[in-house]
């Protein structure tokens, strides 16, 4: 009975249970457990530790008890290497507002980041060029080093340690699931069990573990998922000479994207997306084939052809004729002189989205609820707006005396995007 209201209540059938044996989406058995949570994060990534600081720091939140669950061990960033990471995000104004808020970006200042003030983004087949600017030079995003956020972060989350508890090395294998209706002898709570045997139980489960979530698979929460033909090659690219170095690049070549972002005068960072094969090839070659790869991708006009190229300034005037616009001057891109030893890395791109990020007792960020292509640089910043979305609902349930993980309204809302995309499984406990 208890696994049929399982399924009833989360919409998952018994063959998706067998496919995560790892985690368990059981009936609470009566095993005893103390340490009740407002609110569990389950990863300490970008986007957890900075989902845990934000309601750290939140003044609506200072009675609440938070954790963080983190599996890999704690990162001292004692001191600022000189060789720069090659894992980078791109960090919009909102974003930087949003870790303002809870002093992290004061941090990253104080460290290391690159402003760009200027996006041009051109074909390789053709003219077609697009470039976007600030008449006022704002600036328009920020490069900053993945690893210098997480630095920052840890610093934030170590000043109110008294408000979120940070469990290192500790990985969730289970989860127990509260019934959806009142039980007696039951627990309300979402129940976790961790890697070591010990149980934890708290009243919102917030999934921040990637895009291999182990929360959304346990919850059975559908997610439309595949991968692309492609891989990314990144990298850390000395240039030729110093500049201002403040334009964000991007070519569209046939076999996928290529763009380079500002980190210094001297430096940027690639952000190459090929075909596996292409990929692989571009990770082996030799230091000086690599660069000039890098070189005429960027400058080489090969994959021109007369008809495209005709077509395309036709179009350009037709609409500069309709919509006379102020156009900025085209500037050429860098030329790169040699690449930092071991800094050339590939990964597999893919999509990911879920059917729902949120539900009674638990909620999904980043890319636990949605993962996308590094193109136009906005993984990290759609994570950081799930955090003020999630963070608005939650602190008005705060200061209406509200339960934070039942807030039916906060479901709604937070779901109500999403009602287009994805039919709702007619077995799913309706809200």
């Amino acid at each position: 009975m208890a696994a049929r209201l399982a399924g009833i209540r989360w919409g998952t059938a018994p063959t998706a249970a067998r496919r995560v044996p790892l985690v368990s989406c059981r009936r609470w058995a009566g095993a005893s457990s103390d340490t009740v949570y407002d609110v569990v994060v389950s990863g300490g990534g970008l986007v957890g530790a900075a989902m845990a600081c934000a309601l750290g720091y939140d003044i609506h939140f200072c009675d609440k008890k938070i954790l963080l669950l983190e599996a890999g061990p704690k990162k001292v960033l004692g001191k600022l290497p000189e060789t720069y990471s090659n894992r980078v995000s791109s960090i919009s104004p909102g974003s930087a507002t949003l870790l303002s808020s809870f002093g992290a970006w004061d941090h990253i200042c104080n460290m290391r980041y690159r402003a760009f003030r200027r996006m041009q983004v051109w074909d390789a087949c053709s003219e077609a060029l697009i470039m976007f600017d600030k008449d006022n030079l704002d600036d328009m995003g920020f490069i900053v080093e993945n690893d210098v956020i997480v630095h920052a972060l840890t610093k934030q989350l170590e000043a109110v340690s008294d408000r979120v508890t940070i469990l290192y090395k500790s990985k969730a294998v289970s989860y127990t699931w509260p019934y959806p209706f009142s039980v007696a002898g039951s627990s309300p709570w979402v129940h976790i069990t961790l890697g070591d045997g010990s149980i934890l139980q708290t009243k919102l489960l917030i999934g921040a573990d990637g895009h291999n979530s182990g929360v959304r698979q346990a919850a059975g929460i559908q997610n439309v998922s595949w991968n692309y033909d492609q891989s990314a090659v990144v990298a850390t690219l000395h240039l030729s000479e110093a500049t201002e170095n403040n334009v964000a690049w991007q070519r569209f070549l046939p076999s996928g994207p290529i763009a380079l972002l500002p980190l210094s005068d001297t430096l940027s960072s690639l952000v190459w997306s090929t075909s596996h094969e292409h990929a692989a090839e571009l990770v082996s070659m030799d230091e000086e084939k690599f660069v000039d790869a890098v070189n005429s991708a960027f400058w080489s006009d090969a994959n021109h052809t007369d008809f495209i190229d005709s077509a395309g300034s036709m179009l350009q005037y037709a609409v500069a004729f309709l919509k006379p616009t102020k156009i900025s001057a085209r500037q050429l891109p860098p030329s790169v002189a040699r690449v930092d030893a071991k800094s050339r890395v590939l990964f597999p791109l893919g999509l990911g989205h879920a059917a729902e990020y949120v539900r009674p007792r638990l909620a999904l960020i980043g890319d636990a609820a949605h993962r996308v292509h590094p193109l136009a640089g906005q993984g990290a910043n759609m994570g950081f707006g799930d955090i003020s979305s999630l963070l608005h609902h939650l602190r008005t349930a705060a200061f209406n005396g509200k339960d934070l993980g039942t807030d039916y309204g906060l479901c709604k809302q937070m779901n109500a995007p999403l009602l287009g995309l994805f039919p709702r499984p007619s077995r799913i406990f309706k809200i």
